[in-house]
């Protein structure tokens, strides 16, 4: 079932996946205090694996994830349970992927899960809202070096068709600038903005708010969303002066790739949860459709 899964599911699937169930990944750290409470579950990062096999069943609140017989449940103490089948299996599939010891956190899908379940800070969803949009002001892509030339230039020839392209897709104005206070965002964009979140449920918001912290930017994370974007290609351009300097100047080849690949696995597991939550239908009705 999970491969006809990940089938029904390729165009997005086959860049997220590998990502977002990669091993060896330390735990999320971002700069926001209420992510960083979010991913409380986390914090025991090891334990010894204490089930054998892992399944899913349907009850009453939704699709729950057994291990052997019993029912996993929320670091708060409640039911786990998630609202679709599709994620179900994407979260089992995490669990079953673990050997002789657990580690939490390369498990980012049950995290969110966790987080979206028992909701530490008490957020409501226009409060994840409001977080998000603020990105919007410090957005990455939007703050342009005025020198070196060679950077100035990579920075216009990567970022403006991805600024391009949202401006079209959503019928904004967000534009750049070399300025410390950044470009003035229109409080219609602000506006239009807010309304687009606002369509999104609220287990959809919490992996949609992990992914822009990730990449510190609304723009790419839509890109991301929206499929314009893959997640190697946002997770560069969000690194893109990085990269130039490393170019420049050379780097720790082994801690350059392992935090590569780190962001990669926290930014597509946050898009896949984002993509998987928002399934209103079950895995099974898909496939017999075939």
């Amino acid at each position: 079932m999970l491969r006809n899964f990940c089938r029904h599911h390729r165009q997005f699937a086959q860049v997220i996946w590998p990502f977002s169930f990669r091993q060896g990944q330390h735990a999320p750290s971002t700069s926001t205090s209420h992510l960083q409470k979010a991913n409380y579950s986390s914090a025991i990062t090891e334990k010894r694996k204490f089930y054998e096999n892992v399944s899913i069943s349907q009850g009453e609140g939704g699709f729950e994830i057994i291990l052997d017989k019993r029912k996993l449940k929320t670091p708060g103490g409640k039911l786990f349970t998630v609202p679709n089948e599709a994620l179900a299996i994407a979260v089992a599939t995490e669990w079953d992927a673990q050997k002789d010891t657990l580690k939490f956190y390369t498990m980012h899908l049950t995290t969110l899960c966790n987080t979206a379940l028992d909701n530490p800070t008490q957020r409501t969803k226009h409060q994840i809202i409001s977080a998000a949009l603020k990105f919007l002001d410090t957005d990455t892509i939007c703050y342009r070096v005025e020198e070196p030339p060679a950077l100035v230039e990579l920075q216009k020839n990567e970022w403006d068709p991805v600024l391009n392209w949202i401006e079209q897709r959503y019928n904004v104005v967000i534009g750049s600038s070399s300025n410390i206070m950044g470009p003035q965002i229109p409080q219609e964009t602000k506006e239009i903005f807010h309304q687009h979140l606002n369509s999104y449920s609220f287990w959809s918001l919490t992996g949609l708010e992990y992914v822009i912290a990730q990449l510190k930017s609304l723009v790419l994370s839509f890109g991301v969303i929206d499929r314009h974007l893959t997640v190697e290609h946002a997770v560069l351009l969000s690194r893109l002066e990085e990269e130039f300097q490393i170019q420049h100047w050379g780097n720790v080849e082994w801690a350059h790739d392992y935090d590569m690949y780190e962001l990669q696995a926290r930014a597509a597991a946050g898009a896949l949860f984002v993509h998987l939550s928002s399934e209103s239908r079950a895995v099974k009705k898909k496939l017999l459709q075939d």
